[in-house]
């Protein structure tokens, strides 16, 4: 992502959604390191999403928290497994600020809504604020997941998209797709180009967890999974350039 460092944001176009919710990885953030944030990588994010500002799409981010701490790996390690969930959406606050912050310094207005009450940092969530929020043109971060335990940032973004009424989840994760296997581990696993959300269910694919993808197929909500490294890859998606892995009906 380095190369995109000093890159103005991407020119408006008429886009195909009114709109997203885009879910990154804890991972995707860290730029290809094996923990924290990248700062071009931020950089290159908030850039993207400055690109939708101009082109008239009003933009919610999801975050996750893997690049600093993962709740399931921390239950196996010994820690209480609810304890390490609650650990995992404080890391999900860590990446949404700093976000956040990488927006401002890019002249957009943005709002981190927190599940978790922490007034000092964060507004607390409401459905009614995020949507006005979302109207006046304002990033909407939703950070700390569901508040909940036992449920992961795919199951945030289909539970907040379905609340405020977004036309589609963008994926950006560290593949470029959707594959039968994984594709790290095995050379001739195949990409698909669309799927339905029974189709996924049924086959056990990674798209997202399977309480997020019900979710998102009980409320009609379209996934497009596309790998974050591929240049400007948020904002095509976007615009309904067809790149990546498209699950629907």
């Amino acid at each position: 992502m380095g190369s995109e460092k000093g890159k103005p944001a991407p020119a408006p176009g008429k886009a195909l959604y009114r709109r997203v919710v885009v879910k990154l990885s804890g991972e995707a953030l860290a730029g290809g390191r094996a923990y924290g944030l990248d700062h071009d990588t931020l950089r290159s994010i908030a850039l993207q999403l400055k690109g939708l500002e101009a082109a008239g799409v009003q933009t919610a981010v999801v975050v996750g928290g893997g690049n600093i701490w993962r709740g399931v790996s921390g239950s196996a390690g010994g820690i209480d497994r609810a304890t390490a969930d609650y650990m995992g959406m404080l890391a999900t606050c860590i990446n949404s600020l700093a976000l956040q912050e990488t927006l401002e310094a890019n002249d957009m207005e943005s709002r981190v809504l927190s599940a978790i009450e922490m007034r000092q940092i964060a507004e607390t969530y409401i459905r009614r604020r995020a949507i006005r929020h979302l109207e006046k043109g304002r990033v909407v971060i939703f950070a700390a997941g569901t508040g909940n335990p036992f449920f992961t940032t795919d199951t945030t973004a289909a539970l907040r998209a379905a609340e405020v009424g977004a036309e589609v989840i963008l994926m950006a994760k560290n593949v470029d797709g959707v594959y039968d296997s994984d594709p790290a581990e095995n050379p001739e696993a195949v990409k698909y180009d669309s799927l339905t959300y029974q189709e996924a269910l049924e086959r056990g694919l990674k798209v997202m967890d399977s309480t997020a993808l019900s979710l998102c197929m009980d409320n009609h909500i379209p996934i497009v999974v596309f790998s974050l490294a591929e240049s400007e890859s948020i904002f095509r998606a976007a615009m309904g350039e067809r790149i990546g892995t498209i699950v629907g009906r």
